[in-house]
């Protein structure tokens, strides 16, 4: 009878096959992150019995952009090319230990720690964020990704970082963690259809998600992401001891604690009954943040509902910080409140507009994601516009702030949802320095060349 030798033990194939047989079939991936300044690898594991998941590694290494005042591209690349291979290293010890009865060269690595040599079981594909992102910085990730998968005989996905964020409230729900969405938990995934909210330094977009590959843009912006302008208003807004003193270029963090200093804030906030969006009213410092599209013509507002505008807003509070070099410190607290309400009243009115067309009434989830939904002054925003506009049974989902910005277990998390349904990755992919969600425009997430998919 035919028989395998590994490590010291000996084991007929009958009795593999029956030891196998025993064991439930779980999946097993490592991801690697590096579309922008982070540099993360995670290593992630779906259990095929109750199809909860455990994250046995997630870590990240954000580049120091202090000396630029924001994302420096060569220093990002550059901290992608000191710190991805450690990151690396790190998490093959984090692997799962493989059982001695079951392990063979197939299904099982050798990591070497202190003690020595360990088995570890071997992941059952790479994944890596294609795109988009910044083009040196995700070739950086690919590369790596594809010596892994060549080198562990095993395929490759790369996946669309946008989804990535779409999907990561199914990671957290998977993972078992509780949702910051006041007091609801991660009960259970959120079902298809729903909104995803997807506010970061580098995106602001609302999508209709109908299905893992299915997602339609419904507004995006015309200028500037909400993130990418908070952080621009935060270095004009915030003392320069303040900014002296951040451990990092997330400027818009930085203000909303400078903002709201108390470490249980209380919001004095009311949503308008009359209209999504605050009029404007001067303050009693004399001046006033307008929102856009104050006066959209003869449209209405619904003439712009497919765009976010930020421009304007950065443009307003750039004067009003030049007009006042000697602004004091409770004005500037003042300014930093009213920056971010009219941003986050200006998201809310696409995602009230969505809700109330008729193609959408079957949509009771607005999932939140992206840096930007870290902030707690966004939530209660949109929970109170959407409560006073008739959409208290509209439900909110955060993920926790720490997979809120950009990291390896959402890629992780992706890449398992589309090996679930079949796809895989050629090792000729190419980085995708832009690569749309939509698939009306030029095909969306399946619409760059390497896919291939296998029968289920």
């Amino acid at each position: 009878m035919k028989s395998l030798c590994f490590s010291s033990r000996v084991y007929t194939t009958k009795k593999l096959n029956l030891l196998c047989r025993t064991c439930h079939r779980s999946l097993l991936t490592l991801a690697i992150e590096t579309s922008c300044d982070d540099t993360s690898v995670a290593v992630l594991e779906k259990h095929a019995r109750n199809s909860t998941a455990t994250l046995h590694f997630n870590s990240k290494i954000t580049s120091d952009n202090r000396p630029y005042g924001g994302v420096w591209p060569i220093a990002a690349h550059e901290s992608h090319q000191k710190n991805l291979a450690q990151l690396v290293k790190e998490a093959l010890r984090a692997l799962p230990r493989q059982q001695s009865p079951i392990a063979s060269f197939s299904n099982t690595i050798a990591v070497i720690s202190h003690h020595g040599s360990e088995l570890h079981k071997k992941p059952d594909f790479i994944t890596v964020t294609r795109g988009p992102g910044m083009r040196a910085n995700l070739i950086t990730g690919i590369d790596t990704a594809k010596g892994l998968a060549v080198a562990w005989q095993v395929p490759l996905l790369g996946v669309n970082h946008m989804q990535a964020h779409a999907l990561t409230p199914r990671m957290v729900s998977a993972l078992g963690a509780a949702g910051h969405t006041e007091d609801q938990k991660y009960d259970d995934d959120p079902a298809y259809p729903f909104l995803s909210l997807l506010v970061s330094g580098g995106h602001t977009m609302l999508v209709h998600s109908r299905q893992l590959c299915d997602h339609e843009i419904l507004a995006t912006t015309s200028d500037l992401a909400v993130g990418d302008m908070i952080d621009k208003t935060a270095r004009d807004i915030l003392p320069a001891s303040v900014i002296q003193s951040a451990s990092d270029v997330m400027y818009g963090r930085v203000m909303e604690e400078f903002a709201f200093p108390e470490s249980n804030p209380t919001y004095d906030y009311e949503p308008s009954l009359t209209s999504i969006s605050q009029p404007p009213k001067a303050t009693k410092y004399g001046w006033t943040i307008k929102p856009p599209y104050l006066s959209p013509g003869p449209g209405g507002l619904r003439a712009f509902n497919s765009e976010f505008s930020y421009s304007g807003i950065g443009s307003q509070v750039k004067r009003i910080v030049e007009q006042k070099p000697e602004m004091d410190v409770i004005e500037r607290r003042l300014l930093a409140q009213e920056t971010m309400r009219v941003a986050f009243e200006h998201l809310a009115s696409r995602v009230i507009l969505a809700l109330e067309s008729s193609e959408l009434q079957e949509v009771k989830t607005l999932v939140v994601s992206g840096g930007v939904a870290a902030n707690q002054y966004l939530k209660y925003i949109l929970r109170a516009i959407l409560n006073v506009r008739g959409h208290k049974g509209v439900r909110l989902l955060f993920p926790p702030p720490t997979y809120c910005t950009d990291n390896a277990a959402m890629i992780a998390w992706t890449g398992i949802e589309m090996w679930e349904a079949g796809w895989r990755s050629e090792l000729d992919i190419l980085a995708a320095r832009k690569w749309p969600i939509d698939s009306r425009i030029e095909g969306g997430i399946l619409g760059l060349d390497g896919w291939k998919q296998e029968a289920i």
